[in-house]
C-alpha cells in the first residue's frame, strides 16, 4: 500500500486529490497539511512514502518543507505540483530535494502513475517543465567539466544517459535505440551507479554538468 499525505492550503484541492487517491487501488491518504510547517510536522507523525506537495502556502512554503522533510533523513519523498507561472521554484525545489514535479493540470492517471513512480524510487519530471528546468540550472551552473565517472560507462549506458538528460522515458528510448523497456531500465540502473546518481533528476543534471546535453534555443 503507497501511503500519500497531501499539502496544500486549497481545501477543495486536498479533497478532490483525497477522493481520487483513496478511490484507487493499493493507494491511501493518511493526512492533509494545510501549511508547509504543518506538513513537516504530519511527515514525522505519519511517515507516508509520499507527500504531494504545493508550492504556495502561507508562512513555510512547498519548498521550504520540502527541504526541511528531505534534510530530515526522511524515508518520505516529495512529489512537488506545480503551474506554468511558477517554472522559477522548479529548480529550487530540485535543489531542495524534491523526487519530482507534475503540473497541476495533470490528468489523473498521470498523477497516480507520478506517485507510483515516485514511491517506487525513481524521479518524475512533466516533459514540459524539463527544458525549463535546466535552462534555470544552467544559468546558475559552473563551467562545464568532464567528470571522470563518464568514462566508465559503456557507448550505450552514455546514450541511454544523454536520452535521460533530454527528458525521455524509458519506452521512449526503448523504441529510439530499438530495445525491450526491461533492458533500458537495466541500462538506466547502471547509469545510476556508475555516477553516483540517487535517481534521474540527477542523472539529468549530471548529463547537463558533463555537456552532454545542451539547452535547445
Amino acid at each position: 500500500m503507497t501511503t500519500v499525505l497531501i499539502a496544500d492550503d486549497q481545501p477543495l484541492q486536498r479533497m478532490g486529490f483525497t477522493m481520487l487517491l483513496n478511490g484507487t487501488p493499493g493507494m491511501t491518504v493518511v493526512g492533509e497539511a494545510a501549511t508547509g510547517a504543518e506538513a513537516v510536522r504530519m511527515v514525522e507523525q505519519t511517515r507516508p512514502d509520499v507527500v504531494l506537495m504545493d508550492v504556495r502556502m502561507p508562512g513555510m512554503d512547498g519548498i521550504e518543507a520540502t527541504r526541511r522533510i528531505t534534510a530530515a533523513g526522511s524515508r518520505t519523498r516529495v512529489l512537488i505540483l506545480t503551474t506554468f507561472d511558477l517554472d522559477e521554484y522548479v529548480y529550487t525545489g530540485l535543489r531542495a530535494g524534491a523526487s519530482g514535479f507534475l503540473l497541476k493540470d495533470a490528468r489523473p492517471e498521470e498523477l497516480v502513475a507520478g506517485i507510483r513512480a515516485v514511491a517506487g524510487g525513481e524521479s518524475v519530471v512533466a516533459p514540459s517543465l524539463t527544458r525549463k528546468l535546466m535552462t534555470a540550472y544552467l544559468q546558475d551552473a559552473a563551467p562545464v567539466r568532464q567528470d571522470r565517472r563518464l568514462a566508465t560507462l559503456s557507448e550505450r549506458e552514455r546514450e541511454v544517459l544523454e536520452a535521460i538528460g533530454r527528458g525521455a522515458t524509458n519506452t521512449e528510448i526503448a523504441e529510439r535505440f530499438i530495445l525491450t523497456e526491461s533492458t533500458v531500465k537495466k541500462h538506466v540502473g547502471r547509469v545510476l551507479a556508475k555516477i553516483g546518481a540517487r535517481d534521474r533528476i540527477q542523472a539529468v543534471i549530471f548529463a547537463y554538468d558533463n555537456g552532454l546535453v545542451q539547452p535547445r534555443a
